[in-house]
């Protein structure tokens, strides 16, 4: 939590300062007490809340090949195969540079049968290795898990939709927060026939710029190809960016 902080100027502590290690006396604690009683007369606490909606400019896609065979090398090998194609079309057909794509899962994995009589034992074995591809031309990413899909990756998990630089569109959503507290603590003093100070202390709760995901049916997308109809539609929408502040305010 961030917070931020000054003093008030209204208020003076008394007290005895420590001279040569003397005590302060007994009614120091009294007076603290009571400086913080006029501070909680004298405050508001407001919380205060920004949100603004953004298009996204970067999408994630998860996409790869699962194989299966009689043993974990064959498996292996087979989705090897395939994920060499599937490199090329993204690298050469598409131009998404190297960097934009890495290894999201590798395993193999043995299958098993189990019956009464024999137990359980090792049927085959599946191999999977999947991608994270970050993609930004938006328009064109029903028409790339196509291709992907025809090239034989067989695993189009999901796609995510995010903003590269959400940095700025927190600070405006804490700009939104920070204008609603002060809204809000200005009708408080108004209704209790008081006047609004300064900002005594401003804690930042939470500013967040969430991934928002769109599922894709790669099984759907290949019987829609094999019946010649329109290519895969993804839709980004839209990023709800948020900010909570809670405010403290000097009341005159």
């Amino acid at each position: 939590m961030k917070m931020w902080m000054k003093p008030m100027g209204s208020l003076l502590l008394a007290g005895t300062l420590l001279v040569g290690g003397a005590a302060l006396p007994a009614s120091f604690g009294v007076n603290q007490a009571h400086a913080a009683e006029v501070v909680a007369m004298n405050s508001i606490n407001v919380v205060g809340n920004g949100e603004i909606k953004v298009t996204p400019d970067v999408a994630y896609l998860y996409l790869g090949v699962e194989s299966t065979a009689g043993t974990a090398a064959a498996a292996q090998k087979q989705t090897a195969a395939v994920m060499t194609k599937l490199n090329a079309l993204l690298k050469n057909d598409w131009k998404i540079a190297a960097k934009d794509i890495s290894t999201d899962q590798f395993y193999v994995t043995p299958n098993y049968t189990y019956n009464e009589k024999d137990g359980q034992k090792v049927k085959d074995y599946s191999s999977t290795h999947m991608l994270k591809v970050t993609y930004r031309d938006l328009d064109k990413i029903g028409q790339l898990l196509d291709a992907a899909s025809d090239a034989g990756a067989n695993r189009i998990q999901n796609v995510s939709f995010a903003s590269e630089n959400p940095e700025q569109y927190e600070e405006q959503a804490i700009a939104k927060a920070m204008t609603s507290a002060g809204k809000k603590a200005a009708a408080i003093a108004k209704a209790a026939g008081r006047t609004l100070g300064g900002a005594v202390s401003i804690s930042l709760n939470g500013a967040d710029t969430p991934i928002v995901y769109a599922q894709y049916d790669g099984n759907m997308a290949k019987a829609s190809s094999e019946a010649a109809a329109p290519q895969t539609s993804i839709e980004p929408g839209e990023i709800t960016v948020t900010a909570q502040l809670t405010v403290q305010y000097e009341m005159k």
